[in-house]
């Protein structure tokens, strides 16, 4: 589900930058972790609640189940609205979002290659 140019790139960055783990939240299934397989496309998304995405509440209950909790920073890569989430569901972390400032898809495409690049180093 998750194989378009935005989603390998973050991941390419999330490896060079050798966290400790890494997610994909998805409006449909909430945070899904690389060895999780979702099956087909869904119309869920965050920014339009008639479709129905998954609750802060539902959020919230899969951070301690999948022990994201533990985690001592979060880092997102994406815009302002998953920045704003990530925030409330994290409150007593440090959020960041190396992403932050970008203006579009190819803005944040054009900082990851940066960003990917400075990492190897």
């Amino acid at each position: 589900m998750y194989t378009g140019s935005f989603t390998r790139k973050c991941i390419q960055y999330a490896k060079k930058s050798d966290f400790d783990s890494w997610c994909i939240l998805s409006a449909k299934y909430g945070f899904l972790f690389p060895d999780e397989v979702v099956q087909g496309q869904y119309t869920e998304c965050f920014h339009n609640k008639t479709s129905n995405p998954i609750t802060l509440k539902n959020l919230f209950l899969q951070i301690k189940f999948k022990e994201l909790d533990k985690c001592e920073k979060i880092t997102i890569l994406g815009g302002n609205y998953y920045t704003h989430m990530m925030k409330k569901l994290f409150s007593e972390k440090e959020v960041l979002n190396p992403l932050n400032g970008c203006k579009g898809i190819g803005h944040m495409m054009k900082k990851l290659n940066g960003l990917i690049d400075t990492a190897s180093l």
